[in-house]
């Protein structure tokens, strides 16, 4: 099944095949800063409407439990309730509900509290670690390779990769690119990262192994602190992508002597995950077909967000250096994925994807 869909991708985008055959190797400031943030839950939330549509003249109730950083007063919980009218209209009572803690909306969801439920891609790894591998690190280069894995996962025949037990990965939108956030540009080499204390989601092995394997110090953090902990000082660096930029004020931790490193570390994505037999079987599907349909949306947001880091604080590595990059994550993902953390379907997927992109890649030929 993982081959058709691989093969599936030489359709798609318009990308030649650039090795049909090849796998991975396995051993085993904006004048709203807030205005992105808005915008993308407005994505968010028109693209998990259609899919609640029901036929029934009765509005079908159900509960989508929303992570906000903020909580109720935020950003992407505000603009999703928007939705409630729109939302009715189809069929469909949503009951929101804010959570300023992803782990406590993940527990939730689980304990069967919410019929749905909106999380980073890294939370969502408990309910399908196929798509949960999707942040594996360095796996997805860049915006190419993400359109051309959102396209081949939007494929009728890609469902199955996408339900796990009574959980269906309804939709998966695309975050933008995780770059390393320093508060001294001399820090600029890997082995440079030795003994200083990075901001780390203590609950994701991939970014524990990954800050260890550098000689990093972890400082356990999440979603909700870890911009505190680098604007105060508390960590020397944190990682995050370019949306988060100016709404939680990492400008302030970069200061006049810090930068953000241009090396795509992961890609990023938010997934609606539903409890699939609490909607129409077509319902994720139908999402699926919509969230094609505003890519193009989502990558304005985060092509705005990247230009709005000034010119100046951009830290470009040498070209020789990024290869050597690559080879670093490719061995943490593999030691991941031995372990058990990745799902090997998904490794293999965004091999294909990035060998059909760019065959010149030293993998490619392996």
């Amino acid at each position: 099944m993982l081959g058709a869909l691989v093969s599936a991708t030489d359709e798609l985008d318009g990308y030649p095949a650039a090795n049909k055959n090849n796998q991975e190797s396995f051993p085993v400031k904006s004048r709203n800063p807030l205005r992105r943030v808005v915008a993308a839950s407005a994505l968010l939330a028109s693209l998990a409407l259609p899919a609640m549509a029901q036929s029934t003249q009765e509005p079908l109730e159900r509960s989508f439990c929303v992570f906000d950083p903020v909580g109720a007063n935020g950003p992407l919980f505000a603009i999703t309730k928007t939705f409630q009218p729109v939302a009715l209209r189809e069929g469909v009572m949503l009951n929101l509900r804010a959570y300023t803690d992803e782990k406590v909306a993940a527990e939730d969801f689980k304990a069967g509290q919410c019929d749905a439920v909106l999380l980073t891609g890294t939370r969502a790894r408990e309910f399908n670690r196929f798509t949960g591998s999707l942040e594996a690190m360095g796996a997805v280069p860049g915006e190419a390779e993400m359109r051309l894995l959102y396209n081949t996962l939007a494929q009728p025949n890609a469902r199955p990769f996408l339900i796990e037990g009574d959980y269906e990965v309804a939709g998966v939108f695309p975050g933008g690119a995780v770059y390393l956030h320093t508060r001294d540009r001399s820090i600029d080499t890997v082995e440079e990262l030795q003994g200083k204390k990075i901001a780390t989601l203590d609950f994701d092995e991939a970014s524990l192994r990954m800050v260890r394997h550098v000689g990093a110090s972890v400082v356990g953090s999440n979603s909700a602190n870890f911009a505190g902990k680098f604007n105060n000082g508390s960590v020397d660096l944190a990682y995050a992508p370019a949306v988060a930029y100016t709404p939680l004020e990492l400008y302030k931790g970069v200061g006049s002597g810090g930068g953000v490193f241009r090396y795509a570390l992961a890609y990023m994505n938010f997934q609606v995950i539903i409890h699939r037999d609490r909607f129409p079987d077509n319902a994720g599907q139908v999402v699926r077909n919509e969230s094609i349909k505003r890519l193009d949306e989502a990558y304005q947001i985060i092509a705005q967000a990247e230009s709005e880091i000034p010119e100046d604080i951009w830290m470009m590595p040498p070209e020789d250096d990024v290869a050597e990059y690559d080879r670093m994550l490719q061995e943490v993902r593999l030691s991941l994925l031995a372990d058990g953390v990745y799902d090997e379907r998904a490794i293999r997927l965004m091999k294909a994807i990035r060998c059909r992109v760019d065959g010149t890649r030293a993998e490619c030929s392996s």
